[in-house]
């Protein structure tokens, strides 16, 4: 794919606040009211993290990583939001959000090149570590960030802890036409089998890398309709579910892209480089609305595709799931 759009930074810049990066935008514009959340800074420093190289990716990451650490309780539960002065309005918990902090801090103490960041991160995830969530999904974003810091601190005891857990709570994958752990496909679906893929690998179990490629396999069947991505919408799918569906989310386009170069590295199977750069493509307009799902001048992600169309909002979590996607594709036509 050598038409690939090219990564900036800039908007994500523009979407920056004194206290992180603001959730929500109307257009290009901040919804300063809506205030930040630590769901959308832990993306920001997986991303900006293995670019930290860069001034303005050591700039994000940096922020990014201020809010993270900030999110994290004594006891290791994560709060999530913050108002517009940059307080926490709500209590700590082993939602969504503390499973992406670990991931962020797993990644950044790994990946990031300066090593004050790499300490601080990894601090901050031995003291989140030490907790555990019940969600399948939560446990999986947790483990992305575990399996990164497992292959570079081998005293990280959560790590496998939660490696494993994970393994244990996605449960089995069924066989048939079904081959899915859950009842219905839900959010960042393909992010689960990512998980068990990346877990099996870290742990040496085949049966896991197995689970987590055929589920990964079925998810990208489904989500191909006549030559391109028809990803599961914002209300999910079950079995009896027909598609396209609508509101379709980047966020979706962004784990397929991530679990394909997740499976893609293990096997060396050219499908799962299909897999990125049918996400890229996606993006660039090959949808079930044929229109592009990004902004070529201000370098933000449109915030869900419609049957008729897209909404034009451009916040941080689109942004960052276009931006994640086409550096997966880039980075495919590198090697």
């Amino acid at each position: 794919m050598n038409d690939l759009p090219t990564v900036s930074y800039r908007h994500l810049l523009h979407l920056l606040g004194p206290h992180g990066l603001f959730e929500h935008a109307e257009l290009t514009t901040p919804r300063v009211e809506h205030g930040y959340c630590t769901d959308d800074n832990a993306r920001l420093l997986v991303l900006t993290a293995q670019h930290a190289d860069q001034p303005e990716a050591a700039r994000l990451s940096r922020v990014a990583l201020d809010v993270v650490l900030a999110s994290v309780a004594p006891d290791g539960r994560c709060a999530n939001r913050l108002d517009h002065t940059g307080a926490w309005v709500d209590q700590p918990t082993t939602d969504d959000c503390w499973g992406r902090a670990l991931w962020a801090l797993g990644t950044a103490a790994a990946k990031h090149p300066d090593p004050a960041v790499r300490a601080e991160a990894s601090r901050g995830f031995a003291l989140a570590g030490a907790q555990t969530a019940r969600s399948p999904r939560t446990m999986a974003f947790a483990t992305l960030g575990a399996v990164e810091i497992a292959a570079v601190e081998s005293g990280q005891g959560h790590a496998q802890r939660l490696m494993r857990q994970t393994q244990s709570t996605i449960g089995p994958v069924p066989s048939g036409a079904w081959t899915w752990p859950e009842p219905r496909l839900a959010y960042a679906n393909a992010a689960l089998a990512e998980a068990l893929i990346a877990a099996g690998t870290a742990t040496h179990s085949a049966w896991d890398v197995d689970r987590g490629l055929r589920m990964l396999g079925w998810l990208l069947e489904r989500e191909t309709r006549s030559g391109h991505l028809s990803l599961t919408p914002a209300g999910g799918a079950g079995p009896g579910d027909s598609g396209p569906g609508f509101d379709q989310q980047p966020i979706e386009a962004a784990a397929l892209a991530d679990a394909c170069t997740r499976a893609l590295t293990v096997t060396g199977d050219a499908r799962w480089a299909d897999g990125v750069t049918a996400a890229a493509r996606w993006f660039t307009g090959d949808n079930d609305a044929g229109v592009p799902m990004f902004d070529a001048d201000s370098c933000g992600g449109y915030d869900g595709l419609h049957r008729d169309g897209v909404n034009l909002n451009q916040g941080a979590e689109s942004t960052l799931a276009f931006l994640t996607t086409i550096e997966r594709a880039a980075a495919l036509v590198r090697a």
